[in-house]
């Protein structure tokens, strides 16, 4: 059998599961070409750096096994406190005990490319995801955690336990665990940071259709120089939070 080209060898590479590495390594070490060593060298990083993400996940998932007792663990987290526009948008998440999702991690950590690909598998393979909203008015006039309730009650399933990102919340009944940087910490809040931000994300995307002069789409609501600029000059529009936007306007 005709020995394969170097070029058809680096197509197969691009071309294989990260699973099937290994298989591909053993095929092709043998080989002595120096185009095919190089191959088989970036494979074998490919492969290590895969080996790395599982070692992170698995301990990212420490809180998980901490509380494994408690059946149904969700993850909360909120996205959207800082901004001068647009809601405050939270994510409830509750993953399989066996969840085998790599690359989660503290949304703002992550590409938007990535965040985008991360959230279709999570919506996915997740037991349950609720995700709330406040608006900017509720913002001003109520609390700001109420897209953290309206989260947790749309939920599927009702969760035993609650993994929070820093706070707690008022009122819930569930057991919650308050953790400083839990999106960074916890597979589960990570999972809620994503859903929430790419939620709040696609939705200043469509309020920048509407209200194209505040560049939305670009900056989330947050407040970029273009966005303070256009405050000044245009005035406020119908989603700024009237109590976050006083010293602009």
């Amino acid at each position: 059998m005709a020995e394969k080209k170097i070029g058809e060898i680096k197509e197969e590479l691009k071309a294989v599961d990260d699973e099937k590495l290994p298989s591909f390594i053993e095929t092709y070490e043998k080989d002595e070409r120096s185009g095919v060593v190089k191959i088989v060298e970036q494979a074998k990083k490919r492969f290590e750096k895969l080996e790395a993400e599982k070692l992170r996940i698995e301990n990212l998932k420490k809180y998980e096994r901490e509380y494994a007792d408690y059946g149904y663990i969700c993850g909360i987290d909120e996205v959207g406190r800082g901004p001068l526009a647009g809601p405050v948008v939270a994510g409830a998440v509750i993953l399989p005990k066996d969840c085998d999702i790599l690359y989660i991690n503290d949304s703002k950590k992550l590409s938007a490319a990535k965040r985008e690909e991360l959230y279709d598998v999570i919506m996915e393979k997740a037991v349950a995801v609720g995700i709330g909203m406040a608006s900017s008015q509720r913002i001003d006039e109520i609390n700001i955690l109420q897209a953290t309730y309206e989260a947790i009650s749309k939920l599927s399933v009702k969760p035993d336990i609650l993994l929070n990102d820093a706070v707690t919340i008022p009122g819930v009944s569930i057991r919650q665990v308050p953790i400083i940087k839990g999106d960074a910490k916890s597979i589960s809040i990570g999972a809620a940071s994503i859903v929430a931000k790419v939620t709040r994300d696609r939705l200043m995307v469509e309020y920048d259709k509407i209200l194209p002069q505040y560049g939305f789409a670009s900056n989330k609501g947050y407040g970029s120089a273009e966005h303070i600029k256009a405050l000044q000059e245009v005035g406020p529009s119908p989603i700024h939070r009237a109590s976050f936007i006083k010293n602009f306007v």
